[in-house]
This record gives structure tokens, C-alpha cells and sequence, in this order.
């Protein structure tokens, strides 16, 4: 088809193609095409992560060794930093405010109980740090690469648990030190960071996808980081403190059955002698399973929802 312009010029349109008159969405079916960046299904994306596995334990493992290159004392600081924690709250809160009281054991057991504490908990401390920031603080490798998004918060998890079992061996040297001897129920010591891992991990994810929006999410982290910690029996027995205080029993159980003090007292269970069954809150084992199911699964559900967004304005 040809038409004359004003100027004398001829025009020649092009000729009608059978896609006149369909939607862009309609066209993309047509010739099978989709969206760049697009989300995938769930079971799709739980695919493409396990295909890149290798870049999850790679990558972890090399944000592990530069974490403290810089450093003189290397990679000890990953053992320093919770065992200096433990000896400033030792003076604090068992020397000069008395949380050794009432600790299972007495006063003897109180070391153990503490860096037991300690140590699980900036498992998760650590995690959600490392979540945070997780897409917010590697945008140039987010914008750069496609990849599953979630395999950055799940690599820095798998950091932290990395770390905790090179913090596990110095742990184990403390607990013989102090007279506990090895049982059949270090074995639990396996479920219980299993459970508490996936705990983490779910976690990381939802702080991932509310820090890649609110940066300032970082910043504000600590102060409630360091709240959970004093209400989840870190540097004391949380009953015994509780108790002095005259506070309510739904309280007590309340506080015991938040997701920290579970899994600290899994770990305590397992590792030292006296802090028996009778020590554990009611059910304990059914609520590390529900935390570690619900939080991981919703946080990744949750993470994955967002995911076509991600490094994106």
C-alpha cells in the first residue's frame, strides 16, 4: 500500500501481517516467549537453586574466609568474638547481677551454661544480620547475574553454620573443662542445629526481602536483636529470673517457648549433664519442628514472592 504525501513524496506502508490487532500478552503466547526476569513457579525455583548448589556452598564459604582477612588474628576471631560476648556477660550478669543463681547445677555449671547460650544464639543473631543485607548489600551481583535469589540469604545461613561448628570444637573444649563428660545425647546436638539452621535461614529470607526495601532495616536490627536476646534466657535461667520478679506463669511460657530459647535449651539439653528434662519447657521438641517448618517454609514463600523485583530501582 502507497499514499502521497503533501510534498509530492510517495509513502509506502507495510502490508498487514495475520498479528495485527493482538495484545503484546496475546503475541507472547502466540510465539511462546516470556517475560524477562520473570518469576518462576515455586517448584521451578526450588529446581534452579538446587542446580546451583556448588555456587551456594562456594560462595559461602569464600564470604566465610574474607570476613576477617584484614584481621590480624584471621579467622580466630570467629571463635574470639562470642567467647569475648561470653566473658563480658559473665562478669555482668553472673558476677555482679547474679544470673549464676538458680542455673541447674549451681554456680559450677553456670560457664557452660552461658557459652552454650552464647554461642547458639549468635547462630541466629549472625543469620539475621547477614540477611538483612543479603540483596541490599550485593546489588552489583543481583543487577549483573541471573541466579535464584534466594541462594544469597541461604549462602550466608550456611556461612554462620560454618562458622558455628568451628566455634562447636572450643564449646566442647570448655564443656570438658568444666567436668561434663560425653553421652549419647551430644548426638542431639545434630537435629537440633538442623532444625535451627532452617529456622534461620527462613528468617534471613524474610529480613532479605524487608532490608532490599528498608535499608535503614540494618540499622534498627541490633537494638531488637539485643532485646530477644535478653527475653530468651542467654545469660541466665529465664524461670529463675522470671520468678523472682513475680511474673505471671503465661509469661514464663511464653518467653520459654520463643524460638531462640527453645533451641538454646535443645543445645543445653544435649551438652550438659545437669540441665535435665525436667529444665525444658512442655513440648519443647514439637516446637523447635514447628518453628523450623513454619518460618522456613513461609520465609521462603514469602522471599520468593518478591523475587522479580529484586535489584530493581
Amino acid at each position: 500500500m502507497s499514499e502521497t504525501t503533501h510534498d509530492g513524496a510517495v509513502a509506502v506502508s507495510a502490508p498487514p501481517t495475520p498479528d495485527d490487532g493482538l495484545s503484546a500478552a496475546e503475541r507472547a503466547k502466540k510465539y511462546g516467549l516470556s517475560v524477562s526476569g520473570a518469576r518462576p513457579g515455586l517448584v521451578e525455583y526450588m529446581r534452579q537453586l538446587w542446580d546451583r548448589r556448588h555456587f551456594i556452598l562456594a560462595f559461602s564459604r569464600a564470604k566465610l574466609t574474607a570476613q576477617y582477612s584484614q584481621a590480624k588474628l584471621g579467622q580466630l576471631w570467629q571463635v574470639m568474638t562470642p567467647l569475648l560476648n561470653a566473658l563480658v556477660y559473665y562478669l555482668i550478669f553472673g558476677l555482679l547481677m547474679g544470673g549464676r543463681d538458680g542455673v541447674p547445677g549451681g554456680k559450677g555449671n553456670y560457664i557452660p551454661f552461658l557459652v552454650t547460650g552464647v554461642f547458639v544464639f549468635t547462630f541466629t543473631q549472625s543469620s539475621v544480620q547477614a540477611g538483612v543485607r543479603a540483596i541490599a548489600g550485593n546489588l552489583g551481583l543481583v543487577r549483573a547475574l541471573h541466579f535464584p535469589r534466594a541462594a544469597l540469604p541461604i549462602s550466608f545461613s550456611l556461612q554462620q553454620l560454618q562458622q558455628l561448628l568451628y566455634s562447636m570444637v572450643v564449646l566442647l573444649i570448655i564443656l570438658l573443662g568444666f567436668g561434663q563428660t560425653p553421652t549419647w545425647s551430644w548426638l542431639l546436638v545434630i537435629p537440633a542445629l538442623a532444625m535451627q539452621f532452617v529456622f534461620n535461614t527462613g528468617l534471613a529470607m524474610v529480613m532479605a526481602r524487608m532490608g532490599s526495601k528498608t535499608p535503614d532495616l540494618a540499622q534498627l536490627m541490633p537494638f531488637i536483636l539485643r532485646t530477644w536476646m535478653y527475653a530468651s534466657g542467654v545469660m541466665y535461667s529465664l524461670s529463675t529470673q522470671l520468678g523472682k520478679l513475680n511474673a505471671p506463669s503465661w509469661l514464663i511460657e511464653t518467653l520459654s517457648a520463643n524460638p531462640a530459647a527453645v533451641y538454646i535449651d535443645l543445645m543445653r539439653f544435649a551438652l550438659i549433664d545437669s540441665f535435665t528434662s525436667e529444665n525444658l519447657p512442655s513440648h519443647v521438641w514439637l516446637l523447635a519442628i514447628g518453628w523450623s517448618v513454619i518460618v522456613g517454609a513461609a520465609g521462603f514463600v514469602y522471599f520468593w514472592k518478591a523475587e522479580e523485583r529484586y535489584g530493581r530501582g
